[in-house]
């Protein structure tokens, strides 16, 4: 939720000789998203 006016921008950067999809490491957080 993003609580301000101004409009919220998320960027994702890869970076390395590799960039497949099966290399995430994916943490789940307290209200169980992973």
């Amino acid at each position: 939720e993003n609580r301000q006016k101004s409009i919220l921008k998320i960027i994702e950067v890869q970076t390395g000789s590799y960039l497949g999809e099966d290399d995430i490491i994916r943490i789940k957080d307290i209200y169980g998203r992973a």
